[in-house]
């Protein structure tokens, strides 16, 4: 198995509006910077939204994944339980070893410790709403089947 960190957004806002007094801004998609991976641990991109590191936040960290056509999310575990909401496109989830279609409108919960990945099935870019249970992205050691 091999262990890594996800690596949360710059700690720069990079675009984002800043605190408000009242909690956590509004943020836009695109202000977010994109990462991702290309390598065995999938194909994909993604933009953190909330987390600790970059907003003013804690309890969650969310963001927007996309993975497109022939894209993956290689199998593996974090201690933090995640859900995704499918926002468009078609794939499949696999918790522990169990596949799951799903298309938008399709949500999934994932406790955490369980084994899963995803992988586009679809012509159309997959993407997906996200939500760990943890403060900060970077706290997210992702451990690879």
């Amino acid at each position: 198995m091999s262990r890594n960190r996800a690596g949360g957004p710059p700690t720069g806002r990079t675009g984002a509006p800043a605190a408000g007094a009242d909690g956590p801004p509004v943020l836009r998609e695109d202000d977010r910077p994109v990462q991702g991976w290309h390598d065995e641990r999938g194909h994909l991109t993604w933009r953190t939204l909330f987390s600790a590191d970059a907003t003013p936040t804690d309890s969650m960290v969310t963001g927007i994944a996309e993975l497109p056509e022939g894209g993956f999310l290689a199998l593996h575990r974090h201690d933090q339980a995640e859900t995704y909401h499918v926002l468009s496109g078609q794939g499949v989830v696999v918790l522990d070893g169990v596949e799951h279609p799903v298309r938008a409108g399709s949500n999934v919960f994932v406790p955490g410790g369980r084994e899963h990945g995803a992988r586009n099935t679809g012509a159309d870019v997959l993407r997906v709403f996200y939500v760990l249970a943890a403060d900060d992205f970077a706290d997210v050691e992702y451990v690879f089947s």
